[in-house]
């Protein structure tokens, strides 16, 4: 899509006028806002585009980009998730060409010195912080940026990572911005203060009207019952929302009972999925699911299972995805219904009802631009106010009957919330953005690494950011309390005289190129590595305990492992004959492993003496990979062994951080052999389990290679067939069993039809039939309850390559002389991926299976 004779159009309106023709050849005709936006970008306008979700701002950023090459100048698209970035990456491959397209990441970059690079917001702000605008980042040619688009701007606000969306709008002046989000709020303060920055005009775009108009529901109805008439009234792809991940996977996996896919649709999940491997017990489980047509979301998943997931949406072949707010950051996932399971949350301190913009960021998700003509956001009712919707219902209209139902409270403590709740957040704004900025290790180091005075420079940066005075100061006091940290930990030394750069502090440590420290407690690991005795046989081990100390606890892996421990602390105690009351006594202090607790207590003590700054810190001592090395373990051994399933993407992300921390943080001479074998061996570890968090970025030097024809990644392969695990397959030939017994209770004839709709199988005319004698004699009565489900009812005869099976009716008479009698292919089932039943028998049990 590059504009013909690109670097030779200066003419602003010959440049609109290219790209306007592209958009309308492309099927891409622009909306009044995006036709407005385009002709402020051409004219050198700063656009800050708060527009709905849907309304087209992936067009506006595509108008700035095409602008910055068709004057040879350089843009950087950022977005707050790698995800997203490499989604956008494919997407202006294939409309620039790969030549002219890189992406930087914190791990490896591709194609660095391309005129458009598309990175995380981080990544920007580093560049930003490096160079001040005057020059490149150290992985980028000296060509400055010149145009950035930040997606998702509506992260400015995160207390977290809020700075990085801050720090170039102060340290860039010359750049052209583009920003970008359906939930803004008020953006006049950011019109101005760009304005009055830059010089440049501010194009504000608000008020837009939604192309796909949104229509919200409160509803007091149980949610499967709900979800039914979603599917049943063709408002599928549906998006259950809900905020923890436990909820999100028990709900996925109780919505197998339900017809929410037909036979067909299943086949070409299969199909999709293909040899994609699931390789782990949570993988199996999604499996199972995803091949009912049904998605799981959330941020505890390993990447490529969300990444599958997201793809199969994109295919249009998932009717329902259970999840939490992961999807609502802006992944394009096509979304017909957004389904809200309730409206507060645990935030990390506290459960609270959502606000403004957390719910409007979700709620946004719904409505699919060229497919629907609406979207439809529904909240779901607390579940005691949808029991008292029930019982006033069965009271009917008599007002004496209605009077006397005892209605439901809320449970003690619960947060909840009602249609006076749903109506408000409906009709709200996003709040005002609040500046989060930060200053921490990499924005001090990567200041002083560019050329001129840094002290003066993070002075600046301080001064003129749009935090309130007060916290200014707060921050001037934390810069210095850094910068003397880094003086006396040896990182940095100060010039007598300026070097030729103008510098009058340098890095005064043999580090790698890519040397970052990322952690506040940092320099004290690099202090602490001198503690250690390098002749020591466990010295490798030694450091990986250091860095450990200091990277960010995964929480739920060690409660994991001081579960663990306490349960051998038990065995041992009962062995040696400890009384109840002493064992729980004795237990208090039996925690996760923590190896070198002393000496690093002993050292950070030390430390803290000459760095007070640091007292709001303190090293964790903790053994993850330390403890899977010793332990010899696979990943997949290690997330058995302390039951992490639900949890196995916090362990690999840990992982990942040590792997990149101790690659880059440890310097050239604190490294031996057998260290640089273990880091070796755990960036091995993680790409066995997930490469995209390592060496998909790599693989991306070749796109060619990792698209279809359509642009589209190609799914990842490998697998085996889910008849290899016996035990979990025979939950599978259970559960088949029971569906098409939950079916028959129903007199549900054309779903059971469906699920052998092939020559041959069991149509509905034939099940209504069976059925039929089945009711002469007990009548419409068949049990589905916790009885029906007993393994006593369930007769497997297993043989090579095929199970004999049967499933007794729960009658109620208890003569358990009624059932369906068939066969399950194992190779059929391995190659569908889901259990292949042939039902040979509906009716009066007479002979034993086999």
């Amino acid at each position: 899509m590059l504009p013909d004779g690109r670097g030779s159009l200066p003419d602003p309106d010959r440049v609109l006028e290219l790209f306007t023709e592209w958009a309308a050849a492309s099927g891409r005709e622009l909306y009044p806002h995006q036709e407005e936006a385009a002709l402020e970008i051409v004219a050198g306008s700063h656009v800050i585009a708060a527009t709905p979700t849907g309304s087209g701002k992936s067009l506006i950023a595509v108008a700035a980009l095409f602008n910055a090459l068709a004057h040879g100048r350089r843009g950087f698209y950022t977005a707050p998730i790698k995800a997203l970035v490499s989604e956008k990456f494919f997407e202006l491959v294939d409309l620039f060409g790969a030549e002219n397209v890189g992406m930087i990441t914190g791990d490896s970059s591709v194609n660095p010195h391309a005129p458009v690079i598309c990175c995380t917001a981080e990544i920007l702000a580093g560049v930003a912080l490096r160079t001040g605008g005057t020059a490149a980042a150290v992985t980028a040619p000296a060509d400055g940026v010149d145009v950035a688009v930040m997606d998702e701007f509506h992260y400015y606000g995160d207390p977290q990572r809020g700075w990085a969306w801050q720090v170039p709008l102060l340290e860039l002046p010359q750049t052209q911005f583009v920003l970008m989000s359906a939930t803004l709020g008020n953006v006049d303060f950011f019109a101005d203060d760009l304005r009055e920055r830059t010089g440049r005009e501010v194009a504000v775009l608000t008020g837009v009207q939604r192309p796909i108009p949104l229509f919200y529901n409160y509803v007091t109805e149980p949610l499967q019952e709900h979800l039914t008439e979603l599917l049943q009234t063709h408002r599928a792809p549906v998006y259950l929302v809900h905020f923890t991940q436990q909820a999100a996977l028990e709900r996925a996996q109780a919505l197998t009972s339900i017809a929410v896919a037909d036979r067909a649709q299943r086949d070409k999940i299969a199909e999709f999925i293909g040899d994609f491997r699931f390789s782990s017990k949570f993988g199996k489980t999604l499996s199972r699911v995803l091949r009912h047509g049904i998605g799981v979301h959330h941020a505890g998943m390993l990447p490529k299972y969300r990444r599958l997931v997201e793809k199969l949406a994109q295919a249009g072949l998932l009717k329902v995805i259970s999840g939490t707010d992961t999807l609502g950051v802006g992944i394009n996932v096509p979304i017909r219904t957004v389904l809200l399971t309730g409206l507060s949350k645990y935030d990390g301190q506290r459960t609270r009802l959502l606000n403004a913009r957390e719910f409007h960021q979700v709620a946004g998700r719904a409505g699919r631009a060229g497919f629907d003509t609406a979207g439809d956001v529904v909240v779901l009712a607390p579940e005691h106010e949808i029991e008292n919707a029930r019982l006033l219902a069965k009271a009917g209209d008599d007002p004496a009957k209605r009077r006397k139902v005892v209605r439901r409270k809320p449970p003690e403590g619960f947060v909840s919330w009602s249609d006076k709740t749903f109506e408000r957040l409906v009709s709200a704004q996003p709040e005002q953005l609040t500046s989060h900025l930060a200053i921490t290790h990499t924005v001090v180091l990567g200041m002083l690494g560019r050329p001129g005075d840094a002290v003066t420079a993070i002075r600046r940066l301080i001064e003129t950011s749009h935090e309130p005075r007060e916290r200014q100061r707060r921050h001037l006091l934390r810069a210095i309390a850094i910068g003397r940290g880094l003086l006396a930990a040896g990182v940095v030394r100060r010039l007598d005289e300026p070097d030729e750069l103008g510098r009058r502090y340098v890095l005064t440590v043999d580090l790698p190129p890519d040397f970052a420290l990322d952690q506040p407690l940092a320099p004290f690991a690099l202090a602490a590595l001198e503690l250690l005795d390098a002749d020591a046989e466990t010295y490798h081990l030694d450091v990986v305990s250091v860095v450990e100390s200091v990277l960010d606890s995964p929480g739920v892996v060690l409660a994991a492992q001081r579960f663990h421990a306490r349960g051998e602390a038990v065995a041992a105690m009962k062995a040696d004959g400890i009384e109840y009351d002493e064992r729980m006594e004795l237990l208090e202090d039996v925690e996760y492993p923590q190896p070198l607790a002393e000496l690093l207590d002993a050292g950070f003590t030390s430390y803290r003496r000459g760095h007070p700054w640091v007292s709001e810190f303190a090293p964790e001592p903790k053994s993850v990979v330390r403890d899977l090395y010793e332990r010899a373990m696979t990943f997949n051994e290690y997330i058995s062994f302390y039951g992490l399933a639900r949890s196995e993407g916090v362990l690999l992300r840990y992982l990942s951080d040590a792997y990149r921390t101790l690659r880059r943080m440890v310097p050239a001479s604190a490294r031996s052999a057998e260290l640089d074998d273990l880091i070796a061996w755990l960036g091995e570890v993680v790409r066995g389990v997930d490469s995209s968090l390592l060496d998909e970025w790599e693989a991306l030097t070749h796109p060619a290679d990792q698209v279809d024809s359509d642009g589209e990644l190609r799914p990842p392969s490998a697998p085996r067939g889910i008849s290899g695990n016996e035990r979990g397959f025979t939950v599978l030939v259970r559960n088949a069993l029971f569906r098409r017994v939950e079916l028959a209770a129903r007199g549900a004839w054309e779903a059971l039809g469906e699920l052998e709709s092939g020559p041959g199988g069991w149509t509905a005319a034939r099940w209504q039939a069976a059925m039929d004698g089945y009711a002469g004699e007990y009548g419409p009565n068949l049990g589905i309850g916790p009885d029906a489900r007993s393994p006593a009812l369930l007769h497997i005869s297993k043989a090579p390559g095929q199970w004999q099976v049967r499933q007794v009716f729960d009658d109620p008479e208890g003569d358990h002389d009624w059932g369906i009698t068939g066969t399950v292919d194992l190779a059929a089932s391995d190659e569908a991926g889901e259990v292949v039943l042939t039902v040979t028998d509906v009716g009066p049990l007479s002979t034993a299976v086999g």
